[in-house]
């Protein structure tokens, strides 16, 4: 494992995996936005609203969640439970395009990451990817990222959360449910939520992994 880095270092990994120049692809997915808005259930006032609900009842207790286990297990240098928390959390993906690019994103972040870092769990993951022995979703790709540059469980979920947020504010952008400037103040207004939902996420056991799934 890495060893850890200055705080400083911590904080500007932790903003470039959260930017949305990061090619992982997390920035092109609606996260259901686009669904929503078809069936007329959500308009510009909405988006603040549906957004805290995706994270305190879906995002939170998934991927969030998975995130915070699979950093523990990979600073314990834990393979098989990073599997298992791989494989948990695809389990808890009911709906099948949110599975397909979970999965997608996680592959392109790990090819990424072994640009980046030069850490054995990141090199032994991305071969246990390549041989389609585990799934490889974006949250425990993640994980492990962060904690081999040594960011702390707390900072890599909360970063995480946020680039969820940011990601979905994007897509309300491009389908014309937010304009930049109220885009801005739904990320503003979402830091409570965020940092609510990263405290439990960081708490609950491996077996508590899912929520719920529009």
């Amino acid at each position: 494992m890495s060893e850890p880095t200055s705080d400083v270092s911590q904080l500007l990994f932790s903003l470039q995996l959260a930017d949305s120049a990061f090619p992982s692809g997390l920035y092109t997915m609606s996260h259901g936005l686009e669904g929503f808005r078809q069936r007329g259930l959500v308009g510009p006032h909405e988006v603040g609203d549906l957004l805290e609900d995706l994270l305190r009842n879906s995002i939170g207790p998934a991927d969030a969640t998975a995130l915070a286990r699979a950093h523990d297990a990979a600073r314990g240098g834990d393979l098989g439970q990073i599997q298992r928390v791989d494989r948990r959390l695809l389990a808890t993906k009911l709906n099948q395009e949110m599975r397909a690019a979970s999965v997608r994103s996680g592959r392109q972040l790990i090819r990424t990451a072994g640009a980046l870092l030069d850490d054995p769990i990141i090199t032994a993951y991305a071969d246990l990817l390549t041989s389609r022995s585990t799934p490889g979703c974006q949250p425990v790709v993640s994980g492990i990222c962060y904690a081999a540059a040594g960011v702390s469980v707390e900072r890599a979920v909360a970063a995480d959360l946020f680039a969820f947020a940011s990601s979905f504010t994007g897509a309300a952008l491009r389908l014309r449910l937010a304009d930049h400037v109220s885009a801005q103040v739904i990320l503003r207004g979402i830091a409570p939520t965020v940092e609510e939902v990263a405290a439990a996420a960081v708490e609950r056991d491996i077996d508590d992994i899912g929520g719920f799934a529009p």
